[in-house]
């Protein structure tokens, strides 16, 4: 089981990353404003079942790594703390660099919402650099490391699921608010120092814990 002070900052670094608009978030709202809520719901849910593809790779590899070499998952912990930080720092300084435009509302090229919506989580290389990055910290290299990463991926998927329901149903409105250099200044900066602080205290947790 994942210690519960991992699962609460697991739960705020997926939400802040999700609550940002992102090119997922944006292809979600495309399609909710241009056919209707059903084709958001539909894109929302194809991009679930394709990100489910990343984290069942992810898992493959991190449980083989966490098996075999103890102290290689440990320094990739390490690595993933420092991307964290990393993340952290970028939003704070983004948020000094925020440029008064709006970013477009991509719209798919076809009517298959729950297709595309899979293909566009799905071909997404980034995505798994971004759990293999991120997933490390949150995981107990000591306990079952398949039970830990299906946790960590229910808890993602349902918070995206509810982020893209609220995309779904404001529409153009919460976008446009979100992303007023303003409103995105302080997100970043919020955001930013949530990220930093997280990796701080999960450094902490890890340098106390033997290999």
């Amino acid at each position: 089981m994942l210690d519960p002070d991992k699962i609460i900052a697991f739960m705020l670094v997926t939400a802040a990353t999700s609550i940002v608009p992102g090119q997922s978030m944006l292809f979600v709202m495309g399609q909710a404003i241009w056919r209707g809520t059903r084709a958001g719901w539909a894109a929302l849910l194809g991009m679930q079942l394709g990100y489910v593809v990343w984290w069942v790779m992810a898992g493959l590899g991190l449980g083989t790594l966490a098996r075999a070499y103890p102290l290689a998952f440990r320094m990739l912990a390490l690595a993933g703390i420092a991307y964290l930080a990393w993340m952290g720092l970028k939003a704070v300084r983004h948020s000094f660099h925020l440029a008064d435009e709006h970013a477009p509302i991509p719209e798919a090229s076809s009517r298959n919402a729950f297709r595309d919506g899979i293909m566009v989580a799905a071909s997404n290389p980034k995505s798994l650099v971004y759990m293999v990055a991120l997933i490390p910290p949150f995981v107990n290299a000591a306990k079952p490391i398949w039970g830990q990463i299906l946790s960590l991926a229910v808890i993602a998927l349902a918070i995206d699921l509810m982020v893209g329901a609220l995309y779904i149903f404001a529409g153009r409105s919460l976008a446009g608010a979100i992303e007023r250099p303003a409103t995105r200044r302080w997100i970043d900066r919020g955001m930013g120092i949530a990220f930093l602080l997280i990796a701080a205290l999960i450094l902490l947790d890890l340098l106390s814990t033997p290999v």
